[in-house]
């Protein structure tokens, strides 16, 4: 069931809708609605009114998502998307050590930066070799060898275990530019890419030297813990334009999740809302994708985590 919600007192508020929990409950009855939330309402205004970044926040180069992209749909297979998730790879073509220099594009403006070489930024994205798995085979594509152990009352049994074990083949590297989201919005920022063959697109290692980047500001949390019934968004998996696709941390039997959000003119702050369980549950965090609208494109605006105060990243792929 669809539920609209309503926070009252904000310049600029939007909440994606959630599904209401069966039966009786916090939600139900004429008036909860208006005020189930307002404990978000309260935090959210807190954690904005706290956020005060550094210069470098507007000045400088603040990545705000990991240094490993992908260009594109690389079309995983499950052994390669291991590898990929591992950093296993194994390089075919020599891998160039020459120091070059860049630019990194803002929306506002740019930024000269040195760059690590292509054999450096090989050398972070390579973390080793998988361990050898007896019956797999030598290379991601080929058949798994047949089976090695006597048929049972159903047929044959491989014993090939089902752990991935096989390393991403790079057959060449150029320089490009790949777009990350920053403290200063999307920018385009030099970064080294390596052709792989099992996959049907790059991947890309920025290539931003380590001294010339910032590291994210420091929040401020609020000192009181997150009320109940309210939960913390992890991390960003997506932002396309107005539509911000967000992971929040709920319990395993949590119900009604309902993403949150308060949208400012500087600052966007996100998590969500619950009904917690009565019964037994584990104690187990389950990242739950939730999408939320904005009135307006998120630009540069920081997306800040309810609970910590800290602006969110983009989560890996």
């Amino acid at each position: 069931m669809r539920r609209s919600l309503l926070l009252l007192g904000l310049p600029l508020v939007v909440l994606a809708a959630g599904c209401a929990p069966a039966g009786g409950g916090p939600a139900d009855g004429p008036t909860a609605p208006a005020h189930r939330w307002e404990a978000f309402d309260q935090r959210a205004t807190e954690v904005a009114e706290a956020w005060r970044p550094g210069p470098e926040w507007r000045t400088g180069y603040v990545p705000l998502q990991g240094p490993t992209v992908l260009t594109g749909d690389p079309r995983f297979t499950p052994d390669t998307e291991a590898a990929f998730r591992a950093g296993w790879y194994r390089e075919q073509v020599p891998i160039p050590p020459t120091r070059v220099g860049g630019e990194i594009r803002f929306p506002d403006g740019t930024l000269t930066v040195p760059l690590v070489s292509a054999a450096e930024a090989y050398r972070q994205l390579d973390q080793g070799d998988p361990l050898p798995c007896p019956g797999r085979p030598k290379r991601p594509g080929l058949p798994t060898p047949g089976p090695s152990v006597e048929p049972g009352p159903d047929g044959w049994v491989s014993s090939a275990p089902e752990t991935a074990c096989l390393p991403l083949t790079v057959t060449g590297v150029t320089l490009g530019t790949v777009p990350v989201r920053t403290s200063r919005g999307e920018a385009q920022v030099p970064a080294w890419l390596f052709t792989i063959e099992e996959l049907a697109t790059p991947v890309a290692r920025l290539a931003v030297a380590p001294t010339v980047v910032t590291p994210v500001s420091e929040p401020t949390t609020p000192a009181r813990p997150l009320p109940d019934g309210l939960v913390s968004a992890q991390d960003l998996t997506a932002v396309d334009g107005t539509r911000l696709t967000v992971r929040l941390g709920v319990g395993a039997c949590d119900t009604g999740i309902t993403p949150l959000v308060q949208e400012r003119p500087d600052v966007v702050v996100v998590g969500g809302g619950v009904t917690r369980s009565t019964g037994v549950c584990p104690d187990l965090l389950k990242l739950e994708p939730v999408t939320v609208t904005l009135a307006a494109p998120l630009g540069a605006r920081p997306v800040l985590d309810v609970s910590t105060g800290a602006p969110l990243s983009i989560a890996p792929r």
